[in-house]
């Protein structure tokens, strides 16, 4: 039977493997991939959680259900930038990014 500590060791795992993908990657479009493998550790997390609290009230889905629409969110808007930078100056590596600096 899977428990919560089955759940917290995963979600936990997804985001050390998250943040050091983030953390360590150059290219933008890996760094918002990575972010959002964070976003979901937490997701699952909160879900386990909830479940294993108060199973039989929904107040942590609703989180849950929030927390994904929020990333939807950020990923067209960071994909949308992404996309952006590319067409007008074949820039996708976060070094190059920072050039645009003036």
């Amino acid at each position: 039977m899977i428990g919560l500590n089955h759940y917290l060791f995963l979600g936990a795992a997804l985001f050390a493997i998250g943040l050091f993908g983030a953390l360590t990657s150059k290219s933008a479009l890996r760094v918002v991939i990575c972010v959002e493998l964070i976003l979901n550790a937490v997701n699952l997390n909160l879900a386990a959680f909830s479940a294993y609290v108060a199973p039989k009230q929904a107040v942590g889905m609703n989180f849950v259900i929030f927390l994904m629409v929020v990333a939807a969110a950020e990923v067209g808007l960071a994909l949308a930038i992404i996309i952006s930078l590319n067409r007008t100056s074949d820039v996708g590596a976060i070094g190059s990014i920072r050039r645009l600096r003036g």
